[in-house]
Formats: structure tokens, sequence, C-alpha cells
């Protein structure tokens, strides 16, 4: 008779997994962390809601008598303003959009290999599962033919 083979204990031999956040972060200029900054305001109800306002204050205050109008209709200096607005944000909120898309890819690969470490520990896992499970195969092999022998002997099984 001889003794059955256990498997050793698995080792897990990667590199560690990186955060996708710390390494855009550490990439980022002044510049983009600013076309960042606005795109995130513009793109708020908040940002909605207060150019909403200053845009009805705008129009009321040079339609009405109350004080003297700056821009008076068709509001010629209000439409230069909102084009100036819309020819720098625009840029920013397309940099923005890039940089997330770079960071999705960076994500996306940082997912590819996160799934293929997994599925090696898994593989690994599973061969160790096997291992173990052909040890206690043999050992109940051992067991059985030891209640045989003891049988054999006339003594009662334990």
């Amino acid at each position: 008779m001889h003794r059955p083979v256990f498997p050793a204990p698995y080792r897990h031999e990667h590199a560690p997994v990186k955060n996708v956040n710390e390494v855009v972060r550490e990439q980022l200029t002044a510049g983009q962390r600013a076309a960042d900054w606005i795109a995130s305001r513009v793109g708020s109800w908040q940002f909605i809601i207060g150019q909403s306002v200053l845009l009805t204050l705008w129009v009321i205050l040079n339609i009405t008598a109350w004080i003297r109008h700056w821009d008076p209709y068709p509001f010629i200096l209000m439409n230069l303003v909102l084009s100036l607005q819309a020819a720098y944000t625009a840029p920013m909120i397309m940099m923005s959009q890039n940089r997330q898309a770079a960071r999705d890819r960076i994500e996306a690969h940082n997912d590819y290999e996160v799934n293929q470490k997994a599925e090696a520990e898994i593989r690994a896992i599973l061969d160790n599962l096997a291992a173990q499970n052909a040890a206690i195969a043999e050992v109940h092999a051992m067991l059985e033919e030891l209640r045989g022998r003891l049988a054999d002997r006339g003594q009662p099984n334990a």
C-alpha cells in the first residue's frame, strides 16, 4: 500500500491589479483637469438653471426702463456672449469626452487582465480540486481494502 499524494498548495503568481482611477489621475495635466471640471459643471442642472436665470435677468433688465439698456433688443451682445461660451465650451467637453474614452479603454484592458488572471486561478483551483478528489479516492480505496482485510480476519467492521 502506498501513501496518497496530495497536491501542493496553490500560489498566486501574477502582477497586482491596477487602479484605473489612479493611473488616469497620474497622467492628467492642469489643462485636462480644467476641461474635466468645466465639463462637469456645464453638464449639470445647476448650470442650466443658473444660466436660465442670468439670461432671463439680462432680457428683463434690457427690456424694462429700470436701468440704462446696455444690450437693447435684439440682444446682439447676449448672442455674442452665448456664441463665445459655446465656442469654448464645446471643445472642452469634447476633450473631456476623449479623455473619458481613453480611460474607458484603459479600464477595458484592465478588466481583460483581471479576467485572464481569474481564469488562470480558477483553472489552477479546479486542477487542485481534481488532484484532491483523486487523492481522496485513493484514501477511500485504501480504507475499503483495510475493511476487507479486517473482515477476512473475522473482526467486526469499524
